[in-house]
């Protein structure tokens, strides 16, 4: 049996093709008896059949194999629990060909919201479980014995008995329900070919709303009891995307009905189950009374995104974990493409460029990993479900597709899933189906962005009139990398009918731009250019001195995208990190964009005023109130445009802006937004409905009144706590828990911390209560040391364990505390947390060079003072 332990992937010498699983769940005793039937191939000469299994008690005396001659039972039945597998032996060689293996078993419904786990919720005021799946990336084996890959690709009959009067929901409609006293019989149809991952089974109380497709699918929207209201605007999305995807990918979806369900305590967002679409309540349900326009926004993404998963992962699937990107980054960016058909006025592929950045910050470290990732074990797959397979993975889908163009792009995507529908496919096959459709060299050209992590930066500089261009590998900590990329250079001059693109295939280049600059029509001086028009590449950008101030002059007199004044910004932010450029010439260029009024791009400067905000205070703590102070000016302009009140008619985007400057002017204190959120706090408390504080004001209200809290001033702490209790709104529920760290007092911080323990906080939601305020840091640390032990057993087997890691360590910024945290976790790493706990301590490191080097910079106290002291 030993030759089985410790291996990557199941052998091959057993094919499963059909399970025939039946299920009964005890939500008193949240218990489990299980059967199943697995029609088997034997394909090699073998007398094992080994399989994954975990957290199963298996009836050794039920387990039988019957082929067509004779039935068998093994002489031995092994569950290696390290190993995640059931090893079955038999006393002779197995005849090739189909049998059936027969299993009884018993489980747990967990409480760790993966595998069969349990859920809670409230009706009439009496706590009720419910039974859930969540079996992606390897949790199906917690449920039945499997082949828990994503190749193993079978069909599902599925049978369930439950009580009565609940509703059970699986992947494929009921055909039929036997009544039998207090429990009734489900049975489901048969479903199509497909992976153990995406199987899935629900058993609760809920309603539902409906509607279908114009093709004729049901769909249906689950929530709990009395908010069917909540529901309608995911459905509507749900119907329309569902039709869009039809046409983009020229396949209809595959199942005669989808259902989407929201759980009250659920992991992730959300899971693409086929036919049975499991959410988050905040990521399905929508109040017009109570949520904000960011999440009505999120509710239509994650909505596209899960649905983008039907074709791209459910119908064809990824051969193994390390081609998860294949799901989900062409999930992330199909789901904009949908977005923006339903609502164009959100621009939301301007909002991209947030996922651009979030790859791109995450692909700075020399912790990251490539897009395409060795897994050699399932306990390392949970940490790759990060921003390279998600955000990275979707960006340079974007910049195949600029670069291919669109229509090339979508007829190739469209062959692809046709020709791989009902099996199984890794990156070389996507590349090889766009190379056919497009003629050009696709696998040559990607290689270099998903086989090595990493991505250039791109150093211009003009001399003579020509253009000199050099990459180099781009790194946070401003080391020196060794890759080198294929890069698509797009450029423009003066003028965005002035542009020229090259492919950059070797480290350095030289391009005359003589008659590009010919063509400008503008005054001499001014003339300005910009590399990666629209950010569609995924890299960064260094110019030289003469080119960077140029364009700060093309920001403030608007002559720039907002897209490309995104990149600009970010660039710039990010080589100041990297130690590449100085503070005092990024507090520059942050001042040309005071008049900036474009949602993603004034929320992208907010972020980084936050973090250099930060940072300078490590760096330069007499500086920290002048920063501020200059950070505040900055926002005057849209503070004002914008105002307290929403306008009649105004845009979605204008909502989601209001909110997040009046939560940054909270946050840097600044006394009028402090008095003013205080007046509409206690109005709100007063009166939930009143128009004084609106959803999208809510989070910087709440912002606002914890900075005035301490253990001396609590009251506003205590009515936040009650608005959170009686609440029954996650979103509201969330928000508050985003905000009440920010509090200057750590011991108030510390009261927060030891809140999220408590069962009043469900237990995938304690994360959004870690962003502390900087005064709260060391009692954070202190407490995540004091507590690891409880956190690493309640969080220990998901990824939001790794949050807890990276939302503690990641902001300090001495070298100090990055080995005494390198101390602690010594004896303490299991594989869950070992790329987040390295990602987090090169963070801490980056922070600790940026600060030293901040420190010798002679001239920004002069400019500090400067900017402060200007009105805007």
């Amino acid at each position: 049996m030993d030759q089985f332990r410790g291996q990557a992937r199941l052998p091959k010498f057993a094919v499963p093709t059909r399970y025939d699983i039946r299920l009964k769940p005890d939500l008193t005793a949240c218990t489990f008896a299980g059967f199943v039937a697995i029609d088997v191939d034997i394909v090699g000469n073998t007398n094992f059949i080994v399989l994954n299994a975990a957290d199963l008690f298996i009836n050794s005396a039920s387990v039988s194999y019957s082929s067509s001659s004779k039935v068998l039972q093994p002489v031995k039945v092994e569950l290696v629990e390290a190993d995640e597998i059931l090893v079955l032996e038999f006393a002779e060689t197995l005849p090739n060909g189909i049998g059936v293996l027969d299993i009884v078993y018993d489980g747990v419904l967990n409480d760790k919201m993966k595998g069969f786990y349990r859920s809670t919720y409230e009706l009439n005021g009496e706590k009720k479980n419910m039974a859930v799946t969540q079996f992606e990336p390897a949790d199906a084996r917690r449920c039945f014995p499997c082949w828990d890959e994503p190749a193993c690709k079978a069909t599902f009959k599925i049978t369930l008995d439950v009580p009565a009067e609940l509703v059970a929901l699986s992947n494929m409609p009921v055909i039929e329900e036997k009544v039998n006293g207090d429990l009734k019989t489900v049975s489901y149809q048969e479903t199509p070919i497909m992976s153990t991952y995406l199987v899935a089974v629900v058993v609760g109380l809920f309603d539902y709303v409906e509607d279908h497709t114009s093709d004729g699918v049901k769909v249906r929207v689950y929530c709990q009891v009395g908010k069917t209201k909540q529901g309608k605007f995911a459905l509507h999305v749900a119907v329309k995307t569902l039709e869009l995807y039809k046409g983009y990918f020229a396949v209809p979806y595959a199942l005669p009905k989808l259902d989407m369900i929201a759980i009250p305590d659920f992991a992730a967002g959300a899971m693409e189950n086929y036919g049975l679409v499991t959410y988050r309540e905040t990521a399905l349900l929508y109040d017009d009374q109570h949520s904000a326009a960011a999440n009505k926004q999120r509710v239509a993404t994650v909505v596209a995104h899960e649905l983008a998963h039907q074709w791209f992962g459910n119908l064809v699937t990824m051969e193994w974990w390390t081609h998860l990107w294949l799901n989900e980054g062409f999930a992330t960016w199909v789901s904009y493409l949908a977005t923006d058909s339903l609502f164009p006025d959100w621009n939301i592929w301007t909002q991209f460029l947030d996922e651009c950045t979030a790859g791109l910050k995450l692909d700075g470290l020399a912790e990251s990993h490539p897009i395409e990732v060795d897994i050699n074990h399932a306990s390392e797959i949970d940490e790759i479900f990060d921003a390279i397979s998600y955000r990275k993975g979707a960006s340079v889908i974007r910049m195949l597709q600029s670069y291919l163009g669109a229509e090339s792009f979508q007829r190739s995507l469209a062959s692809y899933i046709k020709k791989h529908a009902y099996s199984n496919a890794k990156t070389e096959d996507l590349w090889t189906a766009l190379e056919e459709g497009s003629g050009e060299p696709v696998n040559k050209l990607m290689n270099s962005w998903t086989r090595q992590q990493g991505y250039p930066v791109v150093s211009v500089k003009l001399k003579d009139q020509k253009l000199e261009f050099e990459q180099s590998q781009f790194l946070l900590s401003g080391a020196p990398g060794d890759g080198q990329w294929i890069v698509p250079i797009t450029l423009c001059c003066c003028s965005y009918d002035t542009h020229k693109s090259f492919l950059l295939q070797t480290k350095s280049e030289t391009h005359d731009v003589k008659e590009l600059l010919g063509a400008c029509q503008v005054v001499s001086g001014s003339s300005w250019i910009k590399v990666n028009v629209d950010q569609t590449g995924f890299y960064r950008v260094k110019y030289d001195e003469e080119l960077r101030a140029r364009l700060g002059y093309a920001i403030e007199k608007k002559y720039l995208t907002e897209t490309d004044r995104y990149g600009i910004l970010d660039d710039s932010f990010s080589l100041c990190m990297a130690c590449q450029q100085s503070l005092t010439s990024l507090l520059t260029l942050m001042g040309a964009y005071r008049e900036e009024l474009e949602y993603t791009v004034l929320s992208n400067l907010i972020d980084i005023s936050f973090k250099v905000g930060g940072i300078a205070a490590d760096a330069t703590p007499d500086l920290k109130d002048d920063i501020n102070q200059f950070f505040i000016n900055v926002l005057q302009f849209s503070a004002k445009k914008l105002g307290w009140d929403p306008k009649q008619g105004e845009s979605h985007l204008d909502a989601m802006l209001r909110g997040e400057v009046f939560t940054a002017l909270a946050y840097f204190r600044h006394d009028l937004t402090l008095d003013e959120a205080s007046k509409r706090f206690h109005a709100f408390l007063e009166d939930r409905n009143t128009p004084l504080l609106p959803p999208d004001m809510r989070k910087a209200a709440y912002v606002a009144v914890m900075q005035r809290v301490s253990t001396s001033n609590r009251s506003d702490y205590d009515s936040l706590l009650q608005v959170y209790r009686e609440t029954d709104l996650s979103q509201e529920k969330t928000r508050i828990l985003g905000s009440i760290a920010s509090c200057p007092d750590p011991n108030i911080v510390l009261e927060v911390l030891n809140f999220l323990l408590t069962s009043e906080v469900r237990s995938q939601d304690a994360v959004f209560g870690l962003a502390v305020s900087k005064e709260g840091r060391e009692t954070a640390w202190a407490w995540l040391q004091d507590k690891w032990d409880h956190i690493s057993k309640t969080w220990g087997s998901g990824f939001l364990l790794t949050r807890f890691v990276s939302a503690v360590v990641s902001p300090f910024a001495s070298f100090e505390k990055a080995k005494e945290v390198e101390e602690f976790f010594a004896g303490r790493t299991k594989p869950a947390i070992v790329r987040t706990l390295k990602q987090s301590i090169e963070r801490v490191h980056i922070n600790a060079n940026w600060v030293q080097t901040i420190q010798k910079e002679t001239q920004l106290a002069e400019a500090v003072k400067e900017l402060a002291s200007r009105k805007y």
